[in-house]
């Protein structure tokens, strides 16, 4: 996310949580080789859906309602909320405390990735990035979000 235009959106620094979040979410290796295997550095599960809803309450009402200042468009709003939605349904018939493996292994979970993959995907072609880069720790989306 570091290549992302910083003065592009007026709320850039929600808009990087958010990507961060769907970006972790979205990925199907990242979720096996750091989250289940219990790397430092990048959170957890739960860690990633607060990061996607904490600011921007997205788990009280549409992202529809940011276009303009989180997201570019309705498409990417419309993108957003379907990924919301099938994470925060898992995460409420799992458990925010739940080990890893419980989502992953969820029947739904495929769905919830491939949601968060297409916002994912949207968000980070408008931000001239790489989709398939890989997720940054937790402390590089720090130092990429600190107030200057």
């Amino acid at each position: 996310m570091g290549g992302m235009p910083l003065n592009d959106m007026p709320w850039w620094r929600w808009r990087s949580n958010v990507r961060s979040a769907l970006h972790m979410l979205s990925d199907p290796a990242f979720q096996k080789e750091v989250w289940l295997a219990g790397a430092e550095g990048y959170g957890d599960v739960t860690d990633a859906v607060y990061r996607l809803v904490e600011d921007t309450w997205l788990d009280s009402w549409s992202a529809e309602k940011y276009v303009g200042t989180i997201f570019r468009d309705a498409q990417e709003a419309a993108l957003v909320d379907a990924a919301v939605l099938h994470v925060l349904r898992i995460l409420h018939q799992v458990g925010p405390d739940a080990p890893v493996s419980a989502y992953l292994e969820h029947h739904a979970w495929p769905e919830a990735v491939r949601a968060a993959r297409e916002a994912h995907v949207r968000l980070a072609q408008a931000d001239g990035e790489d989709p398939d880069a890989a997720p940054c720790s937790l402390e590089l989306l720090r130092m990429l979000t600190r107030p200057v």
